[in-house]
């Protein structure tokens, strides 16, 4: 059996890595195909280093662009890869436009599809990310899903049954098998507490006399704890635009986009996290740190319900509050691990996939 796998940012390369390893320990064949969406050539190398996985096979270098033009890029792209490879089944994950543009494309070649992180919804279709999950699982022919809530979600959009598959989270497989790792990267001269804090979405970052306001907030958080920035590419151009001032760069620690164990050291001890990544919910949920998530809504509602999360919107004024109330020592307790968060994601998926197989060579 052939599996072909689409990644295009660095988010995926975390969900792939425990499914690309689950699957070769079946004898199954793997071919990763970056699309290039994001690339960072920097930290490309450590990167898959760090996670322990192949280099990709064909890296399809689409770039930067429009939400429309990287989609049709990708299909572009990635049709010929599809035809040239002939896979078995094609794994997408996530959300991001390579998710739904390589979906597009076996679809229209009659190419199985299965959908990794399936079911996740934040009901704000002004969001690209969810119009990609929409559309993605309506193609898909194996969806994924890393909690219950997926599920109900799917079976409201009258989806299959039969295609569903409650796994748990990929995500949480690599953070369970590296976070021994991690402590080897704690810095040395990393003092406690501090505040972790992570932006990158276009709602956020682009709203510059909002991303102004942020920025002074953090300031003044800063009085109380060290405010840990590492910074996003789109971010840092945004804040040579809001004209950041030399207050702002004494009092916060900006550092460059940090590799995957060097994150996740700085994830594990900090007092808070301040995000709009979905990604950092999950994983600050299972590690036990308060977030705040700057955002209105969550596709990931569950790290809300039974984890640490909480959403503060754009309300600073709210920020501020919890932000002290965690530092008062009010943190917000997991109330139970969630269930299939247990680092054994991907081998629920490989077997899926295997017990398949057989099934349609038996037919």
């Amino acid at each position: 059996m052939h599996v072909l796998h689409v990644v295009g940012a660095r988010p995926n390369f975390m969900k792939a890595a425990p499914v690309l390893r689950a699957l070769a320990a079946h004898g199954i064949q793997n071919t990763l195909v970056h699309t290039g969406q994001h690339y960072d050539a920097a930290m490309s190398d450590v990167f898959f280093q760090q996670l322990e996985m192949p280099e990709p096979d064909c890296n399809l270098e689409v770039g930067s662009g429009s939400h429309a033009q990287q989609t049709a890029a990708v299909m572009l792209a990635f049709e010929p890869v599809v035809i040239e490879r002939q896979p078995d089944l094609v794994l997408v994950y996530g959300d991001v436009n390579s998710t739904l543009a390589a979906a597009l494309v076996c679809a229209k070649l009659a190419v199985p599809v299965g959908h990794v992180e399936a079911g996740l919804r934040s009901r704000d279709r002004t969001m690209p990310e969810e119009i990609n999950r929409l559309l993605t699982d309506q193609l898909s022919d194996l969806l994924f899903t890393p909690s219950a809530d997926g599920d109900e979600n799917l079976l409201r959009e009258d989806i299959d049954p039969a295609k569903i598959h409650l796994v748990g989270n990929v995500m949480i497989d690599t953070l369970v098998r590296l976070l021994p790792k991690a402590e080897a990267h704690i810095p040395a001269d990393l003092p406690q507490p501090y505040a972790l804090v992570t932006l990158h979405r276009p709602s956020n970052v682009d709203d510059l006399p909002w991303l102004r306001e942020l920025l002074d907030t953090l300031v003044e958080l800063s009085q109380q704890l060290l405010v840990i920035f590492p910074v996003h590419p789109r971010t840092r151009q945004r804040f040579s635009e809001v004209g950041s001032s030399s207050n702002i760069s004494a009092r916060l620690r900006f550092l460059e986009p940090q590799p995957y164990l060097e994150f996740l050291a700085l994830q594990q001890r900090a007092a808070l996290v301040i995000t709009d990544s979905g990604g950092i919910q999950e994983e600050t949920t299972y590690l036990g740190v308060p977030c705040l998530t700057v955002r209105e809504n969550t596709e990931r509602p569950i790290t809300v319900a039974q984890g640490t999360n909480q959403l503060v919107g754009r309300d600073l004024a709210r920020l501020r509050k919890a932000a002290a109330e965690i530092l008062e020592g009010g943190r917000k307790e997991v109330r139970n691990p969630v269930p299939l968060w247990d680092g054994h994601a991907s081998d629920r998926i490989a077997n899926i996939v295997v017990r398949r197989q057989a099934w349609l060579k038996a037919r």
